[in-house]
C-alpha cells in the first residue's frame, strides 16, 4: 500500500514542479529574459565557465544575472557577484538539486527589468536535477575529462534531456590518459544530432561556440536605465 502512497506524492511534486517551472518561463519569457539551467557535477568548472561567459556578454553590453544554488555556503554566489552582476544565492540544505519553487522565490530578489541573460548555476550533480524542470529556456550540462570518460554513458538521463551538453577541461584530457571522443561518441549514441561544444574554460577555449549555441552571439542590449549594483 505504501509504494502506491510513494508513488502518487512523488508524482504529486514532479507535478507541481513542471507547474512552477511553467510560470517561472512565462515571467522571464515575458521580461524578455534569455535563461540557461546549468548543470553538471562539482568541479565540473560550471562556475568558471559562467564567469567566461559573463565576461564575454558584458563586453557586448549585455546585461547578466544568476541564482546560484549549492547545498550550503555562498562561494559561488561570490564569485559571480565580483563581475558585477545581480545575483541571488540559494541554499538547498540536504537536497541536491534546485527545483522551480526555490527559483521562483530567488527570482523576486531580482529586477529582472535589468536583466538580458539569467543563469541558474544548479547543484554540482548529474542525477537529481534532471527530473527537476526551473522554467529557463535552456537546460545545459557539463562533465568534464577529469570525471572519466565513462560519465555520460553512466548518466544518460540528464544528458538525454540536455538542449546543449559541453565537456569541459579538454586541455587535460592528454596529460590524464581519457579521450573525449569517447565523451562525445556516448553522447551522439544516446542523442543522436545532440548540441554539444569541447571546452576549455580556463583558458576560454569553446567559449564562443557555446555563445552561438545559446542563440547570445548575436544577442542586443534592451538598454534601460537600472541602478548599479
Amino acid at each position: 500500500m505504501h509504494k502506491t502512497v510513494d508513488i502518487e506524492l512523488g508524482a504529486d511534486i514532479l507535478g507541481a514542479n513542471r507547474r512552477i517551472a511553467e510560470d517561472n518561463a512565462k515571467l522571464l519569457a515575458k521580461a524578455g529574459v534569455h535563461s540557461f539551467d546549468f548543470m553538471g557535477s562539482t568541479g565540473s568548472g560550471k562556475t568558471l565557465l559562467i564567469e567566461a561567459l559573463i565576461e564575454r556578454l558584458k563586453g557586448m553590453g549585455i546585461r547578466c544575472a544568476a541564482i546560484t544554488g549549492d547545498v550550503a555556503g555562498d562561494d559561488d554566489y561570490r564569485r559571480l557577484t565580483a563581475h558585477g552582476i545581480r545575483a541571488a544565492n540559494v541554499n538547498t540544505d540536504k537536497d541536491c538539486h534546485l527545483d522551480a519553487h526555490r527559483v521562483d522565490h530567488a527570482l523576486e530578489h531580482l529586477d529582472l527589468k535589468c536583466v538580458d541573460v539569467l543563469f541558474v548555476e544548479n547543484v554540482g550533480n548529474l542525477v537529481c536535477p534532471a527530473d527537476f524542470p526551473l522554467g529557463t529556456e535552456k537546460r545545459i550540462v557539463m562533465c568534464s575529462v577529469t570525471e572519466g570518460d565513462d560519465m555520460i554513458r553512466k548518466h544518460p538521463v540528464i544528458f538525454m534531456l540536455a538542449d546543449i551538453v559541453v565537456i569541459n577541461k579538454v586541455d587535460l584530457a592528454t596529460a590524464i590518459e581519457v579521450d573525449e571522443k569517447v565523451l562525445v561518441r556516448d553522447l551522439l549514441r544516446i542523442r543522436p544530432g545532440a548540441k554539444y561544444v569541447l571546452t576549455d574554460a580556463k583558458h576560454g577555449k569553446g567559449v564562443d561556440e557555446l555563445l552561438a549555441l545559446m542563440g547570445l552571439d548575436r544577442l542586443t542590449p534592451r538598454g534601460g536605465t537600472c541602478a548599479q549594483v
